[in-house]
């Protein structure tokens, strides 16, 4: 149990930082403009070395932005309940910390789909048409990893569950 514990509390820091630093970056696409590169992200767009805030209010990147945000609020809060799995005593006869921390990772994984659908939709549907050269970039990448990561702490985290579980309906009363 400790073991798959472990695992997904390892993969619960790693998806948490990555989600964090894929939030607060600005290199989710990368275009040509007027012969220079560019690079945008959820809050800031730059041309050449000068950035500047994205003041408009567009659904899309609100909607990105909101669903990273409860993804990483998600993620921290299931690395709170994981780090209190590790705990013997339960305060919560009926709540298992295990699986409380394995629903919280899903929910951040659930959270960081919607995000990084909808920003690839319209990214490719509408910003693909208006800059010809074009691509994402690693700040995108770095959202999908951490999907990834989220997932299998959530994974990890339930076979916690299950294994504890089984172990106590096993013990004679």
């Amino acid at each position: 149990m400790y073991s798959f514990m472990g695992g997904g509390l390892f993969c619960a820091w790693v998806g948490t930082i990555l989600l964090v630093v894929a939030t607060a970056t600005d290199h989710w696409m990368q275009y040509r403009m007027s012969g220079s590169f560019a690079h945008q992200g959820l809050w800031r767009y730059c041309l050449g070395s000068k950035c500047f805030l994205q003041t408009e209010s567009i659904a899309y990147w609100n909607a990105t932005r909101a669903f990273m945000i409860l993804s990483a609020l998600c993620a921290t809060s299931g690395i709170v309940m994981g780090v209190l799995a590790f705990a013997q005593q339960s305060t919560f006869t009926r709540l298992s910390r295990p699986f409380s921390a394995g629903i919280m990772f899903f929910a951040s994984t659930l959270f960081v789909l919607l995000a990084l659908a909808i920003y690839t939709g319209v990214t490719v549907s509408f910003l693909g048409r208006r800059f010809g050269d074009w691509r994402f970039s690693w700040s995108y990448i770095l959202g999908w990893v951490a999907l990834l990561m989220t997932f299998f702490a959530g994974i990890f985290y339930m076979c916690a569950y299950r294994m504890h579980e089984c172990r106590r309906l096993s013990t004679p009363r």
